[in-house]
């Protein structure tokens, strides 16, 4: 009987016999890479990768001119590394629309958050509809800004909301500074959202800011 064999000890077989979550991080970019560089096997490149940009999050949050910096990485790669943060962001979104769950999981909600809007260079604010038991009906990105600033219409939110019946919201926007802390200019916003929603009875369950690696609710405040 003929069988398939592996290198011993590789990342290939140690997936194959454990299990893909049982990899480092530096077994799975080494599996993504396949090869290495002329003189550096590829698992000292995923190390080195992993060195360079401090955590497999920064590296897959990077920009080109980040990559840039590092000899041998080029253009092919960088597109590869930013497909596959796509890829994970949309397996995300796919997830939770088809979870049972609940999103009164301020964890849970905080992880979904950080998929779709960690890695993005400007502000946006999205808007999660839920039904009358809190499960998800769509997330949607309602507002782009700038770096610094995203303009949000809370009317805007209301007229998706009754649109779609959505009996609750949970509202939330990313720091490209990669610092989670609400400003005031957040606070204010997220009031001016509150008392418009609450003038047609849909609920307001949090505002939840996203990092880099870190975000922040104002539900777990008191401030909502």
């Amino acid at each position: 009987m003929n069988r398939k064999t592996f290198p011993r000890g590789g990342p290939r077989e140690k997936l194959l016999k454990h299990g893909v979550s049982e990899l480092t991080d530096e077994e799975l970019l080494a599996l993504f890479l396949r090869i290495g560089r002329p003189g550096i096997p590829v698992m000292r490149l995923a190390c080195d990768l992993l060195n360079h940009f401090g955590s497999l999050y920064w590296l897959l949050s990077a920009d080109y001119r980040q990559f840039a910096s590092v000899s041998g990485i080029g253009v092919a790669t960088y597109a590869q590394f930013k497909a596959i943060a796509e890829l994970a962001r949309r397996y995300s979104h796919a997830g939770m629309a088809l979870e049972d769950a609940s999103l009164l999981d301020t964890s849970a909600t905080k992880a979904f958050l950080q998929s779709q809007l960690g890695c993005e260079e400007r502000e946006v604010f999205m808007v999660i509809f839920l039904d009358n038991q809190n499960h998800m009906i769509k997330a949607q990105r309602m507002f782009s800004g700038t770096l610094r600033h995203v303009e949000v219409h809370p009317r805007e939110i209301v007229r998706e909301a009754i649109k779609i019946n959505a009996a609750a919201v949970i509202l939330s926007h990313n720091h490209p500074s990669g610092r989670a802390e609400p400003s005031a200019a957040d606070k204010m916003i997220t009031e001016r959202v509150v008392k418009t929603c609450n003038i047609m009875d849909i609920r307001v369950h949090d505002h939840i800011v996203i990092g880099r690696g870190e975000c922040v609710s104002f539900a777990e405040r008191g401030w909502i």
